[in-house]
């Protein structure tokens, strides 16, 4: 009788070891060490000031120095500059957003370079995104914070950008904009997209994510699988504050 099949892991997209980062003379990221396969959504817990944003600044190069060593699609990046990283198929979405204010949402959605084939139409992307067709003719200052999220993400998804850092994303918007936020997040991993998500939110994250790592002092000091979520929930808890 054959040995029964047994899934194999996905194949590596993403490997971060010992990675250093710093501001001047702030050291902020100690050893940072972590990998994802491709398709995997991941997300980086902590508290504020863990070093998670800085981890995902670090993987794209926007911090002034890093060591160590971070490989994309096994490439090696740490001495590259950022806008060969990105070039590498990766679309970071960070906390302010960076939306373009005097600029309708539709001539932000196609001001982005191509970083990789594939990159989402207008038509997919208002698909996902109906409140973003609504209003394509809009200033992006005329945008609610929630629809100025939903055209920050939808941005990186017309670039053709494969690997998705996901930075605090649901970040002080009503319930109905982080649940269409959700399913958006959802449908990205149905297609095969890799994603690191940074978030506060872990109700948010919770079912959506494969592995949680967890990020304390500039490290990574734990991971979490999902199949361990129910019973590591109370530890998880405290060690978020919540």
């Amino acid at each position: 009788m054959s040995a029964p099949a047994t899934q194999s892991a996905p194949a590596e997209l993403l490997r971060v070891s010992g990675l250093h980062a710093f501001y001047g003379e702030s050291h902020i990221l100690h050893g940072v060490d972590f990998s994802v396969g491709t398709g995997e959504l991941v997300t980086l817990l902590g508290r504020n000031g863990s070093g998670r944003t800085t981890t995902l600044k670090s993987i794209v190069g926007l911090v002034e120095k890093r060591t160590g060593s971070v490989v994309v699609n096994g490439r090696e990046t740490i001495a590259m500059p950022p806008h060969r990283i990105v070039h590498l198929g990766i679309g970071y979405c960070p906390e302010e957003r960076g939306i373009f204010a005097s600029l309708s949402a539709e001539e932000n959605l196609t001001i982005l370079p191509t970083v990789g084939s594939g990159g989402m139409s207008l038509d997919e992307i208002y698909g996902m995104f109906p409140n973003l067709k609504e209003r394509r003719r809009s200033p992006g200052s005329r945008l609610s914070g929630g629809e100025q999220q939903m055209l920050a993400l939808a941005r990186i998804l017309r670039t053709g950008a494969r690997l998705l850092l996901l930075d605090e994303i649901t970040e002080g918007l009503a319930p109905v904009i982080v649940q269409a936020l959700g399913r958006a997040v959802r449908a990205l991993k149905d297609r095969g997209y890799t994603i690191i998500l940074v978030e506060q939110n872990f109700r948010f994250v919770a079912s959506l994510a494969d592995r949680h790592f967890l990020v304390e002092r500039g490290r990574v000091v734990d991971v979490v699988g999902r199949g361990e979520l129910e019973g590591r929930m109370e530890s998880l808890q405290r060690f978020l504050g919540v």
